[in-house]
């Protein structure tokens, strides 16, 4: 569904953050990726969606080329990317109307496209948020109004970065369980790998601007019986 070959690429006057770069993903696949700040984990995401051109590298989308601005026009009406910010999602006055928006550019009925919008928000247990003024949402209720308005398109794919940022406890486990129900192939960047654990089938790790696609990474959960267990703090392998 997406191949990256040998692909390149450094923001301006900075050095390569994507440094020969291959990557696929295959139908049925929910890839997880962890990396640190900075490992290239969104810029590949911004370049499968044509937002950012490789220095160097192929790029093939649905077993085509994805080359110019046409083909990645194409390539995002299949492909739903959740942005790490949700306020770069939503830009209309209410909810429903920023739901409703993707299934109206992809050529549905302003009735369809609420239908799909309502149903949409339902799912991810936003039913009554139809009017809420999406400025005035919290952090987490506007990261699952900018998933809604991602799966109303009813895409092939999702590209979601970092979709359980700023959620609660109670919220991430409907977000997995949503998530776990679509029949879709998905690629998900977190930092939190508890949450990757309950959704990828296949865990990889970004580093020096690759994918380390042979070093499967084995997560687990643990509990703390110590001091620090109530403190932020972190583990060395």
């Amino acid at each position: 569904m997406i191949r990256l070959e040998d692909i390149s690429f450094a923001y301006p006057g900075s050095p390569k953050i994507l440094d020969g770069l291959d990557f696929e993903l295959h139908q049925g696949d929910r890839i997880g990726l962890l990396g640190h700040n900075g490992s290239g984990k969104t810029t590949m995401f911004h370049i499968i969606m044509g937002l950012l051109k490789p220095d160097s590298g192929k790029i093939e989308i649905f077993g085509k080329p994805a080359v110019s601005e046409k083909d990645f026009t194409l390539v995002r009406q299949r492909i739903g990317l959740l942005f790490q910010d949700a306020d770069d999602q939503l830009f209309c006055p209410t909810v429903l109307e920023d739901v409703a928006f993707g299934p109206l550019n992809l050529g549905k009925s302003e009735e369809e496209a609420v239908e799909i919008a309502r149903k949409t928000l339902d799912r991810l247990g936003l039913s009554g948020f139809e009017n809420r003024i999406t400025c005035k949402l919290s952090g987490g209720e506007k990261r699952l109004a900018a998933l809604a308005t991602v799966l109303a398109m009813e895409p092939s794919v999702l590209l979601l970065d970092e979709p359980s940022a700023g959620l609660d406890r109670n919220t991430k486990e409907k977000l997995v369980a949503v998530l776990s129900e679509l029949d879709l192939s998905y690629i998900l960047i977190s930092h939190e790998s508890d949450f990757l654990s309950d959704i990828a089938t296949t865990i990889y790790a970004m580093e020096d601007g690759k994918i380390l696609t042979d070093k499967e990474l084995h997560l687990h959960r643990h509990i703390h019986a110590h001091p620090l267990g109530t403190h932020p703090h972190s583990h060395k392998p």
